[in-house]
């Protein structure tokens, strides 16, 4: 039974309404953050806030949910000072709750602006960044919800700004069906402030005269894959004297059922057909399947604005290395969170979704969380502990 009202501490959206200003040098928190994002709703007949509603949905999915039929039995099953902590009222006509339903968490969900909502989630994991020496670097990359086709079978593509350290998705847009990833690079890092000194690593697709032009107007640095789609970059970086340059990184690796043994090799420059460009890379990659024995060797070659004296030849190889944690993250969304096979298609409630699986992979990885699944089902036997990872306790 719920205690008396006149007893109940002022819900956390009344706060929010009477401090509606963050002071000088506090951190905003989360609820604060999702207060930012517009209201799709009728004001009239609105019995749940949308800061509410949100937050208790970021909870549901922190502590495992993985639909919005689970979204919705978490809800309902959260026990009263859950509620209280998030700002939920009491019905003052009888003695229960007045609790979102899953079709109320649903509707608002297909019809929430979801670059509103990434930009919110993005803002509250940035500003909980870990301050750490060396060199930051964030990694963009795109996915597809392959569950959630719409009509005429467009798929929803989502481009994100990934931490490499962190793992934390500081950006995210839908790429859109009219486009592509490439046109959605600059604004998905407009959205991410500070970018100066920051090391943005991509795909081959992503190595484009104009993302460089852009990222070094904003002081960052890159550091980019040269493929066919830059055939004369490629060309002018294999016509490089590579048999004369001495080795200088070798780094052996085991996972994903194989052996890996990284070469690296790097050349100081001052010509080449890209923009700024200080460094050139080679890697030669040799991996052996464990299983069958069968060895490849690939030589991939990168460039980057990053001078010798902002980074080593370690340094490139693992900023090259670590790109590749953005995959892990997608990894994540699809085995853990099941993304892929959810059929979750109306509106904006597939990406929605997403974003609430990058939030809670970014609040357990900001905890020293090692294995996702294992954090899950670790909150979702205390519903305290998804409210003490997102500020809540």
């Amino acid at each position: 039974m719920p205690a008396d009202e006149s007893s109940l501490i002022p819900p956390a959206l009344d706060q929010l309404r009477q401090q509606p200003e963050v002071a000088s040098g506090e951190v905003p928190g989360l609820l604060e953050r999702l207060a930012e994002v517009p209201d799709p709703r009728d004001p009239r007949g609105v019995r749940h806030a949308l800061a509410v509603v949100l937050a208790l949905t970021a909870c549901a999915v922190l502590a495992g949910a993985t639909s919005l039929l689970a979204v919705g039995e978490w809800i309902a099953d959260a026990p009263a000072y859950v509620l209280d902590r998030l700002g939920v009222r009491p019905d003052p006509l009888q003695p229960r709750w007045a609790l979102p339903s899953e079709t109320t968490v649903r509707r608002l969900l297909t019809r929430i602006d979801g670059d509103a909502l990434d930009q919110a989630v993005g803002h509250w994991l940035a500003d909980r960044r870990p301050q750490a020496s060396g060199l930051r670097a964030l990694a963009v990359d795109g996915k597809t919800l392959r569950g959630a086709a719409k009509a005429k079978g467009r798929k929803i593509h989502l481009l994100a700004a990934l931490e490499h350290t962190t793992s934390a998705v500081l950006a995210q847009l839908d790429v859109g069906e009219k486009t592509n990833e490439v046109t959605r690079f600059q604004p998905l890092l407009d959205a991410v402030a500070g970018l100066a000194g920051v090391v943005i690593t991509a795909d081959a697709l992503h190595t484009q005269r104009e993302h460089a032009e852009y990222l070094l107007g904003r002081d960052a640095h890159y550091i980019v894959i040269a493929k066919d789609n830059q055939k004369k970059l490629r060309k002018q970086l294999k016509s490089l004297p590579w048999k004369d340059i001495p080795l200088q990184g070798r780094v052996k690796g085991i996972g994903h059922g194989r052996s890996e043994i990284r070469r690296i090799k790097v050349a100081t420059v001052d010509n080449l057909l890209f923009p700024r460009a200080r460094q050139a890379v080679q890697i030669k990659r040799r991996r052996t399947d464990r299983k069958t024995g069968k060895t490849t060797i690939k030589t991939v070659y990168a460039v980057t604005s990053l001078t010798a004296e902002q980074a080593s030849p370690a340094q490139l190889a693992k900023l090259i290395k670590d790109h590749w944690q953005v995959e892990a993250l997608h990894h994540i969304r699809d085995t853990t969170f099941a993304e892929d096979a959810s059929q979750l298609r109306t509106g904006n409630a597939p990406r929605a979704m997403a974003t609430w699986r990058n939030l809670a992979i970014g609040a357990l990885r900001a905890a020293g969380a090692k294995n996702i699944a294992a954090g899950l089902r670790r909150n979702a036997r205390d519903p305290h502990r998804p409210l003490a990872l997102l500020g809540f306790a």
